[in-house]
């Protein structure tokens, strides 16, 4: 598995250390669900920014961030898949 830091793609936001941590976590998680733990490209930048909105309202729990972020993802990006 290919470790990207989800620290960048915050663009200047600040969270404290324990969000972050989280976040990582979250991130990492989300990345092995969708089965793009190997890619380095757009996908990534995708479910970090999911990630970050999701943990700017709140949200700390990391199992959570990742459901909430398959099910946003899916919603927009699949709502149309035949």
């Amino acid at each position: 598995m290919q470790v990207v830091p989800i620290t960048l793609f915050l663009n200047g936001v600040k969270f404290d250390r324990e969000t972050t941590r989280v976040m990582r976590v979250a991130f990492e998680m989300t990345r092995i669900a969708l089965g793009v733990a190997e890619r380095r490209d757009e996908v990534n930048e995708i479910v970090a920014r999911t990630i970050v909105q999701l943990a700017k309202q709140g949200e700390r729990n990391p199992d959570l961030l990742c459901e909430r972020t398959l099910h946003s993802l899916r919603a927009q990006y699949l709502q149309d898949w035949p």
